[in-house]
């Protein structure tokens, strides 16, 4: 089946410290809004993923990363888009800090299901929570 909806490629940051992961939650008017979410934003025109990838945390939280290797990639169609997102693993390049009012926290892996994630991120969450 093919949809007319807009496609919108999307990088998020999987990043982990200590047995926990940083997580930041989407604030009032966005899309999704109060759900928690890893990281990250959409791709520009022209941009690589790991390019977008670094751009958007620097946007958001203020600290370079570095980008690793992919984990998952998935499609989710929404009912006003298509949103295809890559997660990446990535590590810090200093000390991360909520600089657009976003709620950040970091979450152990045995309660990253006692946040609200958008249905987009569910492949991710099983994923992380089967890591030994």
């Amino acid at each position: 089946m093919t949809s007319s909806k807009k496609r919108v490629v999307v990088t998020a940051a999987v990043i982990e410290r200590d047995e926990a992961y940083l997580v930041t939650r989407r604030p009032p008017g966005a899309h999704l809004e109060g759900c928690w979410e890893f990281p990250g934003g959409k791709c520009e025109e022209g941009e690589t993923l790991a390019e977008c990838l670094v751009r958007e945390i620097r946007e958001e939280l203020d600290v370079g990363i570095r980008v690793d290797e992919e984990i998952l990639a998935v499609t989710h169609e929404y009912p006003d888009r298509l949103i295809e997102l890559r997660f990446f693993r990535c590590d810090l390049l200093g000390e991360p800090r909520a600089v657009l009012g976003q709620e950040m926290q970091w979450i152990g892996r045995r309660d990253l299901g006692s946040l609200a994630f958008p249905p987009a991120d569910a492949e991710l969450l099983e994923l992380l929570a089967g890591r030994t």
